[in-house]
C-alpha cells in the first residue's frame, strides 16, 4: 500500500522527505518524514488533495496548527511547521513512535485500574493545558491518546479545536467528533465547551476499565439516543469488584447534565488523583476478568503499570490562589491524645500455702484476675490513644449535603460552612476541609466545609470610545487578556476608537478570558476613480473624499500617459475606511511593440499570436467565414501593448 501512495519518497515544500504513511483518516493522512533541514524525523500530516479546494476544511486544518502551536506541554504532540505545497497542505509535528491507546484495548481488552489512571492523569494533564490556555479539543477518543515506545503519554489531533466560548455549531447542522465519545450537549446542539472533553474522557476512563464503551447500537443514530437518555452504567457493573471510588468518578465525569461534570480537565484530574489515593495497591492491581495477556516481561512490584513504566511523571496543573490560601490557612493540626496511665504490673504470691500443695481453686482465679487487669488496663489505654478518635471521611468533590450525609455517617457534625474561589472543583462541591480528610478527629467531633464558589469571575470593563492601547490596559487591569483586534466601519465611533467587545461590557468571565476587540475603521468611503490623472489630481481628489494617497516609487509600463496614475489600489468604487491610504502606481506611458501580421489566418490563430504580443483583440466579422483579411494595425507597425487590434473576418 505504501508504495502505491504518490508521496512517498518525495520530498515535501523542498525540505520534509516523506519515507512511509503511518495513517489515513478522515481529513488527512500522516506519514513519517525526515525534516533535511534539520536532520530530524518527524511526522507530516497532509489534507487530502479533494479537500484543500474546500476553504472550510483548510481553515480548520491550519486551525489545529495555530491552536497546538501555543500550547507547550510535555503530553501534547507539538506542531512545528505548516504550510503548502501545490495541492497539499500539511503540518510538521512530533513524531511518536509506539501506539495508539486503541491499539492497546484492542490487544489486552480491558486495563488494570493502575495502568487506566496512568493514562488518564497525563491525558487531563494535556488537556487542562489547553483548556486553561482558551481551547477546547472536542474529539477526544482513544485514538487520539499517543503512548511511546518511552511510556510517555500524548494528546493528538486537535484538528476540531475551538477557542472556549465562541459559537462551535457547524456550519451545515452536523455534529462534529465522534459518536462514541459525544457530550448530551454536543448532540442536542451542537455546541461544546471544556466539560465536553470532561464527558469523553469519563468515557475513555469507562472503555480502559471495562474494555468496551458504554453504548453501543447497530447505527449512529441509536448511539446518539442513549447519550443524550441513558446515564453511562458504573463500570463495576460490567468488571464485578472494580472500586467504588472508580465508579464515583466515571459517574461525575459523565454526568448527562454539564453542570454537574467538573468544569475542566484540571478539575476532573484533581478528582482522578483524589480516587488513586482512595485505592489500596490490590485494588488498583486488580486484574479485570476480560484482560488479555500484555503485561512486560518481569513486570514486579516496581513496575505495576503494563502500559507506562512508573517512572513516568504527570505534570501537576498549579492549583489556583484561593486554593492555596485555604489550604495554608488551614495547616493539618495533629490532635494529640493525652497520655495513658502506667501500665500495671501483675505479681504473683504465694498465700502461705503449704510446702508442696497449691490450691487449684485461689491459684486459677488469682490467674484469672491478672489477665482481667491486663485486658482492662490494654482496652483503657487504646480507649484513651484511639477508641475515642476517627478520621475525617473522604470529601473532596462532594456537595454540601454529600459532605454532611458522609460526616453523619461517620458520626461527626458539621460545625460550619465557609466559601471560596477555586479553578479546580466546580461550584457547589467541597474543596477542603477542616480538619481536612483523613486527618484524625474525636469520635463525636465537627468539621468545616469550604465550598467552592467556582472560578473567580471578572466584568469585561466598557472600553467603547477609547483607543486600542487603552482598551488593552483596562482589559489587563481588570484581570482579562486582549484578544483578537478586528475592524469595521461606523458612523458614530471616530476611526481608530473602539466599537465594542466580545463578551460584551459587564459580562463576568474567569480571569485570564481572551476578550476580542472591535475597532472603527472610520465611516464608509467610496474611493473615487483617479486611473488617467496627474499625481497632484489624483491626490487631491483623494484627499477631499477623505483618504490618503500612497504613491508607488515603481512606476510601470501602461496605455495611460506617462506620469499619469496605471493603476491603482482598492480600485474606484470599493469602499474603504476614513483615512485609509490608496496605493498609486504611475504610468511610464506605453511600451511598443511590433504588431503581428494576421491577414490570411483563421480567427483562432490570429487572436492566439496577437494576444501572446501583448494586446487585447476585438473581432468583426463579415459574412460567414473563418479569415482575417484586415487588421487595424498593419503587421510590422507598433502600437502599445495592451491596447486593442481589431481584425475583420469573413
Amino acid at each position: 500500500m505504501t508504495l502505491q501512495d504518490p508521496l512517498v519518497g518525495q520530498v515535501l515544500d523542498g525540505r520534509y522527505r516523506v519515507d512511509a504513511r503511518i495513517a489515513v483518516g478522515g481529513m488527512a493522512t500522516v506519514y513519517r518524514a525526515v525534516d533535511t533541514r534539520l536532520d530530524r524525523i518527524l511526522a507530516v500530516k497532509v489534507m487530502h488533495p479533494s479537500l484543500a479546494t474546500d476553504a472550510t476544511f483548510v481553515e480548520r486544518f491550519i486551525r489545529e496548527a495555530k491552536s497546538v502551536a501555543r500550547l507547550s506541554h510535555p503530553n501534547v504532540v507539538g506542531v512545528f511547521d505548516q504550510g503548502s505545497d501545490g495541492a497539499y497542505v500539511y503540518l510538521a509535528m512530533e513524531y511518536v513512535a509506539g501506539c495508539t491507546l486503541r491499539d492497546v484495548l484492542r490487544e489486552r481488552g480491558a486495563l488494570q485500574p493502575r495502568a487506566a489512571l496512568d493514562i488518564l492523569e497525563p491525558v487531563l494533564a494535556a488537556l487542562g493545558a489547553a483548556h486553561r490556555a482558551g481551547f477546547v479539543h472536542r474529539d477526544m477518543k482513544p485514538e487520539n491518546v499517543l503512548i511511546g515506545d518511552d511510556g510517555r503519554v500524548k494528546v493528538a489531533d486537535f484538528g476540531l479545536v475551538r477557542a472556549v466560548g465562541t459559537h462551535t455549531n457547524t456550519s451545515t447542522g452536523g455534529v462534529l467528533g465522534t459518536v462514541s465519545y459525544l457530550a448530551p450537549e454536543q448532540v442536542a446542539h451542537g455546541t461544546a465547551d471544556t466539560r465536553a472533553d470532561v464527558y469523553a474522557c469519563g468515557i475513555v476512563l469507562y472503555e480502559m476499565l471495562t474494555g468496551a464503551k458504554p453504548h453501543t447500537g447497530g447505527t449512529p443514530a441509536q448511539v446518539l439516543y442513549q447519550h443524550l437518555n441513558e446515564d453511562v452504567p458504573a463500570p463495576s457493573a460490567a468488571v464485578p469488584g472494580l472500586a467504588r471510588a472508580l465508579d464515583g468518578l466515571v459517574a461525575t465525569a459523565t454526568a448527562r447534565d454539564p453542570e454537574a461534570r467538573p468544569y475542566d480537565a484540571v478539575a476532573l484530574l484533581a478528582l482522578a488523583r483524589q480516587a488513586r489515593t482512595a485505592l489500596s495497591d490490590e485494588q488498583l492491581d486488580a486484574v479485570p476478568p476480560g484482560a488479555r495477556a500484555g503485561a512486560p516481561a518481569g513486570a514486579g512490584p516496581e513496575d505495576r503499570t503494563s502500559v507506562i513504566p512508573r517512572a513516568v511523571a504527570t505534570p501537576v496543573p498549579a492549583r489556583s490562589a484561593a486554593d492555596d490560601a485555604h489550604l495554608l490557612n488551614r495547616t493539618s493540626r495533629l490532635e494529640m491524645p493525652p497520655p495513658g496511665p502506667p501500665a500495671a504490673e501483675a505479681r504473683a504470691g504465694a498465700e502461705g500455702a503449704r510446702p508442696g500443695r497449691l490450691d487449684g481453686r485461689r491459684g486459677l482465679f488469682a490467674v484469672v484476675t491478672a489477665l482481667l487487669l491486663i485486658v482492662g488496663i490494654g482496652a483503657g489505654v487504646w480507649y484513651i490513644n484511639s477508641g475515642q478518635f476517627t478520621r475525617v471521611p473522604p470529601l473532596l468533590g462532594k456537595t454540601e449535603a454529600q459532605a454532611g450525609k458522609r460526616l453523619s455517617e461517620a458520626g461527626l457534625d458539621v460545625r460550619g460552612v465557609e466559601q471560596a474561589f477555586s479553578d479546580s472543583y466546580p461550584r457547589g462541591q467541597v474543596m477542603a476541609s477542616d480538619p481536612a480528610q483523613g486527618e484524625r478527629i474525636r469520635g463525636n467531633g465537627s468539621v468545616t466545609l469550604i465550598v467552592s464558589r467556582g472560578p473567580e469571575m471578572v466584568k469585561v470593563p466598557d472600553v467603547k470610545g477609547g483607543t486600542l492601547a487603552e482598551a488593552r490596559q483596562k482589559l489587563k487591569e481588570q484581570g482579562l487578556q486582549p484578544g483578537l483586534v478586528t475592524k469595521a466601519f461606523s458612523e458614530e465611533v471616530p476611526r481608530g476608537r473602539v466599537i465594542s467587545t466580545d463578551p460584551a461590557a459587564g459580562s463576568e468571565r474567569k480571569p485570564d478570558t481572551a476578550v476580542a476587540i472591535l475597532v472603527s475603521r472610520g465611516a464608509p468611503v467610496e474611493v473615487p476613480d483617479v486611473v488617467g490623472k496627474s499625481v497632484a489630481d489624483a491626490t487631491a481628489e483623494l484627499a477631499d473624499a477623505g483618504l490618503e494617497a500612497e504613491v508607488s516609487s515603481e512606476p510601470v509600463f501602461s496605455v495611460e500617459e506617462k506620469d499619469t496614475i496605471a493603476k491603482q489600489s482598492p480600485g474606484g468604487g470599493a469602499e474603504v475606511g476614513e483615512g485609509d491610504r490608496i496605493r498609486l502606481t504611475v504610468s511610464k506611458g506605453p511600451q511598443l511593440v511590433e504588431v503581428p501580421d494576421v491577414e490570411g489566418l483563421s480567427e483562432d490563430k490570429a487572436v492566439a499570436e496577437l494576444e501572446a504580443a501583448g494586446f487585447e483583440v476585438e473581432v468583426q466579422r463579415w459574412f460567414f467565414g473563418d479569415t482575417v483579411w484586415d487588421q487595424s494595425v498593419d503587421g510590422g507597425d507598433e502600437a502599445p501593448k495592451g491596447s486593442t487590434i481589431t481584425i475583420k473576418v469573413r
